[in-house]
């Protein structure tokens, strides 16, 4: 392949054969558009090829071609970029082109179908596995090591990925409950490496089209102070990373949310009861390492459970959460605890999720006050942070 004429042949063949599955187009020669993708799908009219151009300003634009309209994408491997991925049925292949004009393959394709399956093309209108893709994504996923910077997921962070989508799903379940106009406060306490912090950032940003004022809050310094860097970097505007105690910590501003993933221990404690005094109206938050009941619990009557070592823990795992949503109750939310993974892949995978509604109920909230008093007592415990 020496030439554009070349280029053309080649997408020619690739889509007459149907063995096109992917193409990435970057080195952008222009400002306006970074990045460029072609991706078969089956639409009413057939198979048809979508350009997804994503811009400076994190938009994404996106063109829907027939098979004899595909002149373009030889058009933006020649013309608006300097380099092109393709991903076939039959191989994978990467070429550069200069200025000039002139092509110079760095990965050579196979020239031959052979007995190369078509491309599978999904169904336009099909509902998408995941929220959030890895390729329309790939900025911030590849800047956090889960996948390369064309969208490929490492398999290490498969499980991670998989992870926080379930999560986005979960908040999508209840993006209604939150503000319909205006800017959108959210927190991320604990955010750690803030793999959850970016994911429901971009959600809110790119698929809700919200402005936000978000803040991933944590005490390692070091861990804040990268993923500031990456905020900056990626251009994510609203976005800030506090290095802070949450338990003294204030956002100065109201909190729409309050999300939390894997706080460790009373770290979750803390997140519910800075959501509750911020009084949120949604909290999405996912316990981690039930430690301080196994330490406290002192209960003959269910010294039965308590004398094995195994089922203890997972008594105090469960009590300890339920606790919490009593607590959020108390204080007139509305709760439900959901799986958040396959327990396969981690056994941390119960989530809490609330709302506040409009009207509380005084009677509710005057119920789940006594039957936490007289769990508590029950368990011969009392949390560090309860109904205060």
């Amino acid at each position: 392949m020496k030439s554009v004429q070349d280029i053309r042949a080649l997408f020619d063949r690739l889509i007459g054969e149907e063995r096109l599955e992917k193409a990435v187009f970057s080195r952008a020669r222009g400002k306006t558009v970074k990045k460029a993708v072609a991706l078969p799908f089956a639409g009413a009219g057939g198979l048809r090829y979508q350009i997804q151009r994503y811009t400076a300003d994190n938009k994404v634009l996106h063109e829907n071609l027939t098979p004899a309209e595909t002149a373009a994408l030889t058009v933006l491997s020649s013309g608006e970029f300097a380099q092109t991925d393709l991903f076939t049925t039959s191989g994978e292949g990467s070429f550069l082109v200069s200025s000039k004009g002139q092509v110079h393959v760095t990965v050579p394709l196979s020239a031959g179908a052979g007995n190369a399956p078509k491309a599978e093309a999904a169904a336009h209108d099909r509902k998408k596995q995941y929220l959030l893709d890895p390729v329309r994504h790939a900025s911030f996923l590849s800047a956090l090591g889960v996948s390369d910077e064309n969208g490929r997921l490492f398999d290490k962070k498969r499980a991670k990925f998989r992870q926080i989508n379930r999560f986005l799903e979960l908040l999508d379940d209840v993006y209604d409950k939150l503000p319909a106009e205006g800017v959108l406060h959210v927190c991320d306490l604990c955010c750690g490496k803030s793999y959850l912090t970016f994911a429901v950032y971009y959600y809110l940003t790119e698929l809700k089209g919200r402005a936000v004022s978000m803040v991933g809050v944590d005490l390692k310094a070091d861990v804040i102070a990268y993923c500031g860097a990456l905020a900056d970097r990626l251009g994510c505007q609203g976005l800030r990373f506090v290095s802070a105690d949450i338990n003294r910590f204030d956002s100065g501003e109201p909190v729409d949310m309050v999300i939390s993933l894997h706080a460790c221990d009373v770290a979750t404690d803390m997140v519910l009861d800075f959501a509750v005094r911020k009084k949120a109206g949604v909290i999405l938050s996912t316990p981690c390492c039930h430690h301080e009941m196994m330490h406290t619990i002192k209960s003959e009557k269910l010294s039965f459970i308590t004398r094995q070592s195994m089922l203890k823990q997972k008594l105090c795992d469960a009590a300890t959460d339920a606790l919490r949503c009593l607590k959020l109750e108390a204080f007139g939310y509305t709760v439900e605890t959901l799986e958040l993974v396959d327990p396969e892949e981690t056994p941390k995978n119960v989530m809490i999720r609330a709302h506040l509604p409009q009207a509380k109920n005084p009677l509710r909230m005057k119920l789940a006050r006594e039957e936490y008093l007289a769990a508590t007592a029950l368990l011969g415990t009392t949390p560090t942070l309860g109904l205060t």
